[in-house]
């Protein structure tokens, strides 16, 4: 059967592949006959009813999934493939009740001609009450128009089968969050990222550079439990009387919270055993501060400080050294570890920035037991950052042959010289002066 997916038109490279998660993880067999990233219209092939529900019942960059009734460039097409296609069905809603609507894209109807639209579809039979409020029944006349144009260069009419998770965009909004920090992920973004990773109940997924939880909140709201780490125990313990945990009360997840904890991703507690349903992660881009790992600098051990008789780093609140790092390195621990830690099939999500330009375009990283699944663009003005998904693969079906990219491990250094990015960002993503030499 087909159906028609009403997209927002936001976050274009998102969609098609959050569908395409939401399917794999219901085991759907799903086909796309007509997508355009400029369209918030898609037509799907599905098996039935049920598995559009599932779709979309997740999925929080459309608004619904409707039962495809008839497509056409103009009205006569339409009405013309409403009768090919439905006729046969009419019977079936002929005494529910129902109502219909006119969603426009990049245009608008006066009401008199909305009005006069729906009365064209009267062939259709339906003699059950007309109810504004939660009818039975949902009939929408999809418009889409280019930019200035007085006439639409598409129309669709759907009957509702399922919306989607949008609305739950109020609830997490970050306005409303009790416990924040300047590096908290968009909640939209959050949940949309927990989508891809195929977060679901019954599943156990961990976020290495946790903050105040962004993450591991969205994992819970689709029935994961989760936990969480982060280098920055201050982050961790939280402030002002609220922390992590006061997230979790806030939406009443608490039974889906394990706990979160001080580490560094290099220097993990986790015992290396592949127990990971999922790994969704936003790993620091080393703009505000440079990127730091657990150690000293000079790489040696230092002699243990006693304070009141007792040694310094036993104590509550001591802050171990920290030695600058690189960006790349980072990114290959992140795969490592996931590698090392995922079950067969497990998702591992994160995201990396990138500068628009050829200069410092950053290599997606490569792990020969990670299969990329997606790779996911967010632009912004001179830089953007992208969503990388990959799936963990049977040791049966990694290959040696199978390409990967081992960033040499550098250590040391300003934080300047261990992030490119960084580098560009602070000089404004400028080219550099002619004859000036960069140094």
């Amino acid at each position: 059967m087909e159906y028609l997916v009403r997209f927002v038109q936001m976050h274009e490279s998102f969609r098609k592949a959050e569908l395409e998660a939401s399917a794999d993880l219901y085991g759907i067999n799903m086909e796309f006959l007509n997508y355009s990233q400029y369209s918030p219209h898609c037509i799907i092939r599905l098996p039935d009813e049920d598995a559009a529900s599932k779709i979309i019942e997740r999925s929080v960059l459309s608004k619904g999934i409707y039962e495809l009734w008839g497509s056409g460039f103009t009205y006569a097409e339409l009405h013309q493939d409403v009768e090919r296609r439905t006729s046969d069905l009419w019977h079936l809603y002929r005494f529910s009740s129902f109502k219909f609507e006119i969603q426009a894209y990049q245009a608008k109807r006066p009401l008199a001609e909305q009005d006069d639209l729906i009365q064209s579809f009267r062939y259709t039979g339906f003699e059950g009450p007309i109810q504004l409020k939660n009818p039975q029944q949902t009939f929408s006349i999809f418009e889409e128009y280019e930019w200035g144009s007085n006439e639409p260069t598409r129309v669709y009419l759907g009957r509702l089968v399922q919306g989607s998770s949008r609305p739950i965009l109020d609830t997490y909004t970050l306005k409303k969050r009790k416990y924040l920090s300047t590096t908290s992920m968009d909640s939209e973004l959050a949940l949309l990222t927990a989508n891809l990773t195929q977060a679901a109940l019954g599943k156990l997924f961990y976020d290495p550079f946790v903050g105040t939880g962004s993450f591991p909140i969205a994992c819970a709201h689709f029935g994961a439990v989760s936990m969480g780490s982060d280098i920055d125990g201050r982050a961790v313990r939280g402030k002002d009387g609220v922390d992590i945990i006061t997230n979790f009360q806030q939406y009443n997840l608490m039974d889906k919270y394990l706990d979160s904890f001080i580490a560094d991703l290099t220097h993990t507690p986790l015992r290396t055993a592949r127990f990971l349903d999922g790994i969704i992660c936003d790993p620091p881009y080393g703009v505000r501060e440079g990127l730091k790992v657990l150690g000293s600098k000079d790489g040696g051990k230092k002699e243990i400080k006693w304070v009141d008789g007792k040694a310094a780093h036993l104590q509550d609140h001591y802050i171990p050294p920290k030695k600058p790092y690189s960006f790349e390195a980072m990114l290959h621990d992140i795969l490592e570890f996931a590698a090392m830690h995922l079950v067969d099939g497990g998702r591992l999500s994160l995201w990396m920035p990138t500068a628009n330009d050829e200069e410092v375009e950053l290599e997606i990283p490569l792990h020969p037991c990670l299969e990329i699944v997606s790779i996911c663009v967010q632009a912004f003005n001179k830089w953007s950052r992208r969503l990388l998904t990959y799936r963990r693969l049977k040791d049966l079906d990694v290959k040696n042959d199978r390409p990967s990219r081992h960033t040499k491990r550098e250590e040391g250094g300003t934080a300047n010289d261990l992030n490119s990015f960084r580098k560009r960002y602070f000089e404004g993503f400028k080219e550099p002066s002619p004859g000036i030499k960069d140094v």
